[in-house]
């Protein structure tokens, strides 16, 4: 692999791994949230048991609690919150099983690299099928982020991109 792909990979598993994990936050508004959520804190996240150790249920309400805390803070009207949740909603019910099966490709992944044999063509079926999944992934995030954003004001989008900024520690200068 020379110098010129590996760079080109390291940003796009960046990239998907904060997108899969702020898929929740990011669906409801253009990322709100995204840092905790990104960096594996937060209040359950996707990390350490979070989403992934809930039943439909438990996720439901996890969701719901996310979304009236964002309803606040953005001063959402009875019609925005009516549009929001199903965004949400779906696209984390979507977005679910392709987190394990990304989950289970990791333990196979080890399995694959810790074997008595290196078998180079399950691993590059294997790193294929990630990016197919990782594709998918970016895809509907990005159509949830879209359909979010359509349903805010332009005032509520500042809102949190300066949130989301502050989050990320920079300042108003940026840095």
């Amino acid at each position: 692999m020379n110098e010129t792909q590996v760079s080109n990979e390291k940003p796009r598993r960046s990239f998907f791994r904060r997108a899969a994990i702020g898929t929740v936050i990011a669906g409801i508004a253009a990322g709100i949230g995204l840092n905790a959520f990104a960096h594996g804190g937060g209040h359950g996240g996707w990390h350490r048991g979070g989403f992934m150790s809930m039943d439909p249920a438990q996720m439901d309400q996890r969701l719901d609690k996310m979304l009236k805390h964002l309803y606040v803070e953005i001063d959402a009207t009875d019609a925005q919150k009516a549009r929001l949740e199903p965004i949400v909603k779906q696209a984390v019910g979507e977005l679910m099983p392709l987190r394990q099966r990304m989950r289970d490709a990791r333990q196979k992944a080890m399995a694959l690299l810790t074997g008595d044999s290196v078998d180079r063509d399950a691993i590059e079926a294997l790193r294929a099928e990630q990016m197919q999944l990782a594709e998918q992934a970016s895809k509907r995030i990005t159509q949830a982020l879209a359909d979010a954003a359509e349903v805010l004001t332009p005032e509520q989008k500042k809102e949190i991109a300066e949130r989301m900024q502050r989050r990320h520690g920079r300042g108003p200068r940026g840095g």
